[in-house]
C-alpha cells in the first residue's frame, strides 16, 4: 500500500563508469595555455629546470593518456594534466617533461595550491623547480572542529 503516487524514475539518463582516475582540468575548474601550445614549453630546459643535480626523477615521467587524450601525471595532485596539441614523433616523453615543468613552475598544480593551508613545515611553495620561490608553511596550525570536545572518547 503506497501513500501517494509512486515515483517513476528514468534510468536511461544513469551510466555505469568505469573511470578511477581524475584530471586537473576537473580539479581546477581550468585549462592553461601550455597544455594547448607547444611553443610555450618549447623552449624549457629541462637540465636547468632539474632540481639538484639529479635527473633521474624526470626518467619516471612519461606520456601517458587520460580519456583518450595524452596527459602527463602530476604527482604533486594525483591527476592528469591533459596536453591538446600535436606530439612529434620521438618527443613523447620530452614534451610530457616540459608541460609537467611548466605547470609546476607556475605553480598551477592543485597539490601546490593546497600547500598554503596544509604545509606543516616550511618548504618553498613552488619546489624545488624554481630559484626564489615563496615559502609556505611556516604557521601551520592544527585545524579545529567547532563544539567539538576533546576529552570525549569512545
Amino acid at each position: 500500500m503506497s501513500d501517494g503516487p509512486e515515483k517513476q524514475f528514468d534510468l536511461s539518463q544513469r551510466r555505469l563508469t568505469t573511470r578511477q582516475g581524475i584530471d586537473t582540468e576537473e580539479l581546477t575548474g581550468r585549462t592553461f595555455p601550455y597544455q594547448f601550445d607547444p611553443g610555450l614549453v618549447e623552449g624549457i630546459d629541462l637540465q636547468a629546470s632539474t632540481p639538484g643535480d639529479d635527473l633521474n626523477w624526470l626518467e619516471d615521467i612519461h606520456l601517458m593518456e587520460e580519456d583518450g587524450i595524452p596527459a602527463v601525471f602530476d604527482r604533486y595532485t594525483n591527476a592528469f594534466l591533459k596536453i591538446h596539441f600535436d606530439i612529434p614523433s620521438g618527443r613523447e616523453d620530452e614534451f610530457a617533461r616540459k608541460v609537467l615543468i611548466k605547470h609546476l613552475q607556475e605553480g598551477n598544480s592543485y597539490g601546490i595550491w593546497l600547500k598554503h593551508q596544509h604545509a606543516k613545515f616550511p618548504q618553498p611553495e613552488l619546489g624545488p623547480w624554481l630559484t626564489e620561490s615563496a615559502t609556505v608553511g611556516e604557521n601551520w596550525t592544527p585545524p579545529t572542529v567547532e563544539r567539538w570536545d576533546k576529552s570525549f572518547t569512545f
